[in-house]
């Protein structure tokens, strides 16, 4: 036997290797995304910082965002109300893109019935209509910020900001020099195009996890296209900073527009710790 008909048997074991690992890898996404990226995780995020008032240590946000197709989901809805309302929230925010229909009136309608001390408050996204959803969001007891800010308590001043037009310094001129400021915003990307040092912390969505990903720490469609964000992975889902060192968190949405892979839904529940 040459040594060229010896090797053959050995590149045939190490392609049906190949193939294999291939398969298995491809059963495992699709596992994933016939299970758990179904099922809505609740997380819990600790956001430590000297900005944080004294007087609202252990403030705590419930952060949603991206619900897009989920005025389909009663179920989904009223799970997300129940759990909420077993988490003694402070403050309700939502960033955006509330559905593909024009306010969201079903989805609105139920998330409204998520109690919380001092409100709830959200931003557009890039598939709502402004002056629907301002007007479905108001008939809820809800207020949309649209480069435009509040102070929330003494000290502590929300902001938003529109999506298509974003202006962080209009959306925070009417805060304090020692305001704790929060910033919403549907898409990430405005925090490294306009100045954020007034900042201190920011709560964005808009990039789904990746929503399709490879094992969670890789999403294609963001590295290729600058469609979703034009930073590639760097906005993928979690903790990030903006151009300014601004700490952003980014969550995955609850909805989706296409499958998700390894990009479960979450909802985000912030607690807020003064740290001297």
């Amino acid at each position: 036997m040459s040594l060229k008909q010896s090797q053959q048997p050995k590149k045939r074991r190490i392609l049906r290797l190949i193939i294999w690992m291939c398969v298995i890898v491809l059963l495992i996404h699709i596992t994933h995304a016939l299970t758990l990226d179904r099922m809505v995780q609740y997380v819990e995020v600790d956001f430590h910082s000297p900005a944080v008032p004294v007087e609202i240590n252990g403030y705590r946000i419930a952060f949603i965002t991206d619900t897009h197709d989920l005025e389909e989901d009663d179920a989904t809805l009223w799970e997300i109300v129940e759990v909420l309302n077993d988490r003694e929230i402070d403050l309700l925010l939502f960033g955006g893109d509330f559905s593909a229909r024009p306010g969201a009136p079903n989805t609105l309608g139920i998330l409204s019935q998520i109690e919380t001390a001092d409100g709830a408050f959200g931003v557009r996204g890039n598939h709502d209509v402004f002056w629907d959803l301002s007007a479905s969001m108001e008939a809820h007891g809800m207020r949309l910020l649209s480069n435009e800010g509040m102070h929330i308590r003494d000290n502590f001043f929300l902001a938003g900001v529109e999506v298509f037009r974003p202006n962080i310094a209009f959306a925070t001129e009417q805060a304090n020099s020692d305001d704790f400021i929060l910033l919403l915003s549907h898409q990430p990307d405005v925090s490294m195009r306009q100045d954020t040092h007034d900042v201190d912390l920011i709560l964005s969505g808009h990039t789904h996890g990746g929503q399709i990903t490879f094992f969670g720490i890789w999403a294609p469609y963001l590295t290729f296209t600058n469609h979703i964000t034009a930073y590639g992975q760097r906005f993928r889902s979690g903790w990030a900073e903006s151009r300014d060192g601004t700490p952003i968190f980014v969550s995955n949405g609850v909805g989706d527009y296409l499958p998700r892979v390894f990009s479960r839904p979450q909802v985000i529940i912030m607690t807020l710790y003064n740290e001297q």
